[in-house]
C-alpha cells in the first residue's frame, strides 16, 4: 500500500519481539517530569542520580517511573508478560505472550504514573471505544484488562521501526543533515492520512502525531500509541500533545481536525530535512524557503507545509482527505522533477481545458534569413491574454448542485450558443451562475462576468472558484498583475494542482517575464503532458532564451495523440530554420527540418507554405560557400542539395503557393519571389 502505486518504499523487515526487550528499563533523566506541574522531576544532583521515585519538589505530586510489571509475571490469567518495549508520555509498554489466543505476541500499555488521575481517565477512555477501531494503518486493540490497582491496554505487537528510529538510523550512517527521501517522507504522510482521515470519519481525534508513533513493519505503515486519542466532542478529557508538533491554539481552543492535519504537516518536515529549531526557534513556522534547500528545489511541497501549519486554522486544510489529494498531486510532481517521467492523473478539482493557447505560429517575417545585428523573426506567435484565459481548466461542477445534470448534459460549444442556454436553464443555481460567468468572459463581456462573480461572493464567500474566476477575468482583460494575486492564493491554497501554475506561467509571460514564466511552464509540462498550452509556453520561453534545440526538445515531446501534435511539428521546422543566418546551419539540421516536414499530412498551401521556408534555408546555406562537396548527394525533401536542384524545388513551390494565393497582390509576390530565384540558363 505504501506509495499510492507511485513511489517503492524499502520495507523494513518485520522486528523479532524478543529482540526488542529492553535489557535495563528505565527513564531517561532528561525525560522526567513532574505529571502535575510539568517541573523537573528526578534529576541528578552532587553527584548522585536522580531518584526513579519520589515527590515534586514544586508542587509535592508524587512521581514513579519504574516498570510495575515484571517478566514472568501472569496478567488477567492470561497474558505473560516478558519485559520492557518502551516508554512514552502515557506509559510502559510491555511485550506479553497471550496464551489463550495461539500464543500469539502482544503488547500491554500501562500507566508510566499510576497516581496522575489524567492518565487513568486517559487510559479509560481508551478502553471505552478504541477497541472499535478498524483500519489497516492503526494498530488493533484486542483487550483492556486490570492488574492490581493499573489497568493495560492489550494490542497487537507491530515489528519494525518507527519512523523516528528510521530517521535517527540514517542520520547516524549520514550524519545529523541527512533526511528520508521526499518521496518516501510522502508515501508515509498518505499513509497516515488515510488512517487520521478514518478516525475522523467515526468522530475521533488523534491528538498526538508525531514520527515516534508510526511504525513501518515490512511495506506498512501503522499508527501506534493510541493514548491521545479522543472524541471530538470531549471538551473535558486532558489533552496530550508533543512541542515542535502540537498546533497553537490547542491551549486555547482544544484539539480539532485541523490540529490533528498540523501535526503531520510538521512531522512531514522533520522527516524530510533537517529541521533545526523545531522546538525552539521554529516552534509556530517553517524556516525560510531560502535556507532550505529541498524548498527551492520543490516549491509545491513549500507550500503544502505552509497551508498545513498554518497559525490560523480556517487556513489549514479542513480535512484529511483534501490534504490527501493535494499530497498526492505533489508526490507526483515531485517524482516527475527526480527523474523527467510525466505523472498526468485526473484533477479532483478541474476538468480538462478544453483549448489550446498560443499553438500558432507566426508568419515569416524575413524570407532571406536573419540580417546582422537584426532581431530574429518570431517562431510561435505572442500569446494573447483572451486565448491563455480561454485555455484555462474549467473547476469542476459540484454534484450536489440541483443544475448539475443539466450542466452535464450541455454540448453547446459556442461560447454564444452557450450563453444562451445557461440563461434559459431550469434552475439558476451557483454552478449555472459560475458557467455563466466563464462564458461571459469568453465573450469578452468582462462587466456582465464581474457583476455575476460578485453575487457569486456575496452567497458563497468561501467559494474559492469565484477567486479563480476572478483571476480569469483579469487575465483575459490584460490585467496580469492582479491575477498574479489571485492565481498565487490559490496555488497555496491547492499546491498539487496544476491549473494555478498554468494561470501564473500565463500571467508571467504576458507580464514579460519569461524565466518566471519557464519555470512554472516547465512543472506543469513535464508533471502532466495533458496541458499541451505548457509546451508551447515552454517552447516561447527557450527561444526567448534563444535556446532553439531546446525548444526543439519541448515541441517534440508533444505527444502523436494531442491533437496539437501537428502544430508542435510544425513550429519544430520553424525553429530549425526560421531566422537563422547561414553560418549557424549546417546540412543535418535542413536535412532534418525537410524529414521532418515530409512525415506530416498537411494540405497543400500548408506544405508548400513550409517546404519554402525550408528550402529557402537551404539555398541561403548552400550560397554560401561553406556546403562541403558531398552535400549536393544528399537530398532534401525530394531534391538534391545543390544551388540549382533547390532554386528548381523551390521555383516550383513558389508557383504552388501562387495558384493558391488568396488575393492578386499575394499571388503576383509569389509570381515574383519564383522568376528571382529559377535557375539561370544560356537561352
Amino acid at each position: 500500500m505504501l506509495g499510492a502505486g507511485l513511489v517503492e518504499v524499502p520495507p523494513v523487515p518485520a522486528r523479532d519481539p524478543a529482540s526488542a526487550i529492553m535489557e535495563t528499563p528505565e527513564v531517561p533523566e532528561n525525560r522526567r517530569y513532574c505529571s502535575r506541574c510539568d517541573e523537573k522531576v528526578g534529576r541528578s544532583r552532587g553527584g548522585r542520580p536522580g531518584r526513579t521515585e519520589g515527590f515534586c519538589r514544586n508542587c509535592g505530586h508524587p512521581f514513579s517511573f519504574t516498570p510495575k510489571l515484571r517478566p514472568g509475571e501472569m496478567i488477567a490469567g492470561q497474558y505473560e508478560v516478558l519485559g520492557c518495549l518502551a516508554h512514552g508520555g502515557l506509559g510502559w509498554v510491555y511485550l506479553a505472550r497471550d496464551h489463550n489466543v495461539s500464543e500469539r505476541w502482544v503488547v500491554l500499555k500501562g500507566l508510566l504514573d499510576t497516581g496522575n488521575a489524567d492518565s487513568l481517565a486517559a487510559a479509560t477512555a481508551e478502553r471505552a471505544f478504541l477497541a472499535e477501531v478498524e483500519h489497516p494503518n492503526i494498530v488493533k486493540i484486542y483487550n483492556f484488562v486490570r492488574h492490581g490497582d493499573s489497568g493495560y491496554i492489550v494490542m497487537e505487537y507491530v515489528g519494525g521501526r518507527s519512523l523516528k528510529d528510521i530517521l535517527l538510523g540514517l542520520r547516524r550512517d549520514h550524519g545529523d543533515a541527512a533526511a528520508l527521501p521526499l518521496p518516501q517522507v510522502i508515501a508515509y504522510g498518505l499513509e497516515v492520512l488515510s488512517a487520521l482521515g478514518y478516525l475522523h470519519g467515526v468522530g475521533l481525534l488523534y491528538c498526538d502525531f508525531k514520527p515516534d508513533n508510526a511504525i513501518q513493519s515490512e511495506e506498512q505503515l501503522k499508527l501506534i500509541d493510541l493514548g491521545g486519542v479522543r472524541r471530538a466532542f470531549d471538551v473535558d478529557s486532558p489533552i496530550f500533545g508533543t512541542p515542535g508538533y502540537q498546533a497553537p491554539e490547542i491551549g486555547s481552543q482544544g484539539p480539532s481536525i485541523t490540529s490533528d492535519l498540523y501535526t503531520v504537516g510538521r512531522t512531514l518536515a522533520v522527516l524530510s530535512f533537517p529541521f533545526r529549531g523545531y522546538t525552539g526557534r521554529h516552534l509556530r513556522s517553517l524556516p525560510p524557503r531560502d535556507e532550505v534547500p529541498l524548498f527551492q528545489r520543490h516549491e509545491s511541497y513549500h507550500r503544502l507545509l505552509r497551508r498545513a501549519t498554518h497559525p490560523d486554522p480556517a487556513r489549514r486544510f479542513q480535512s484529511a482527505a483534501e490534504m490527501a489529494e493535494q499530497l498526492t498531486g505533489v508526490l507526483r510532481e515531485v517524482l516527475s522533477a527526480e527523474d523527467g517521467r510525466p505523472r498526468p492523473a485526473p484533477s479532483p478539482l478541474f476538468g480538462a481545458g478544453q483549448h489550446t493557447a498560443g499553438a500558432e505560429i507566426a508568419a515569416p517575417a524575413d524570407r532571406n534569413g536573419a540580417r546582422d545585428g537584426a532581431a530574429p523573426p518570431p517562431i510561435l506567435a505572442p500569446l494573447e491574454p483572451s486565448a491563455a484565459a480561454a485555455a484555462l481548466p474549467v473547476p469542476l461542477v459540484y454534484g450536489s448542485d440541483p443544475a448539475a445534470a443539466f450542466l452535464t448534459g450541455l454540448t453547446a460549444r459556442d461560447p454564444g450558443d452557450l450563453a444562451a442556454a445557461l440563461s434559459a436553464a431550469p434552475v439558476p443555481s451557483r454552478e449555472v451562475r459560475l458557467a455563466l460567468a466563464r462564458v461571459r468572459i469568453d465573450l469578452d463581456d468582462l462587466d456582465g462576468a464581474r457583476r455575476l462573480l460578485e453575487e457569486i461572493a456575496a452567497e458563497a464567500p468561501d467559494d474559492w472558484r469565484v477567486d479563480w474566476y476572478r483571476g480569469v477575468r483579469a487575465l483575459a482583460g490584460g490585467r496580469a498583475a492582479e491575477a498574479v494575486a489571485v492565481f498565487n492564493d490559490l496555488y497555496d491554497l491547492a499546491p498539487g494542482e496544476q491549473a494555478p501554475k498554468l494561470a501564473l506561467a500565463f500571467c508571467h509571460e504576458i507580464r514579460g517575464d519569461m524565466a518566471q514564466a519557464a519555470r512554472f511552464y516547465e512543472t506543469v509540462w513535464r508533471t502532466d503532458p495533458t496541458h499541451v498550452s505548457a509546451a508551447f509556453g515552454l517552447a516561447r520561453a527557450r527561444l526567448a532564451a534563444g535556446d532553439r534545440q531546446a525548444a526543439e526538445q519541448v515541441l517534440d515531446s508533444v505527444p502523436r495523440v494531442s491533437s496539437d501534435y501537428l502544430a508542435a511539428q510544425l513550429a519544430a521546422v520553424a525553429t530549425a530554420v526560421r531566422g537563422r543566418r547561414p553560418a549557424e546551419l549546417d546540412a543535418g539540421t535542413l536535412i532534418e527540418a525537410g524529414r521532418r516536414l515530409a512525415s506530416l499530412r498537411l494540405d497543400t498551401e500548408r506544405a508548400a507554405a513550409f517546404t519554402a521556408e525550408v528550402l529557402e534555408a537551404a539555398l541561403g546555406w548552400v550560397r554560401t560557400g561553406r556546403a562541403p562537396a558531398a552535400a549536393g548527394t544528399r537530398r532534401i525533401l525530394g531534391t538534391d542539395l545543390d544551388e540549382a536542384s533547390l532554386r528548381a524545388k523551390l521555383e516550383e513551390t513558389y508557383r504552388v503557393l501562387a495558384k493558391l494565393a488568396d488575393s492578386a497582390e499575394h499571388r503576383h509576390a509569389m509570381v515574383r519571389r519564383a522568376n528571382a530565384v529559377r535557375p539561370r540558363t544560356l537561352f
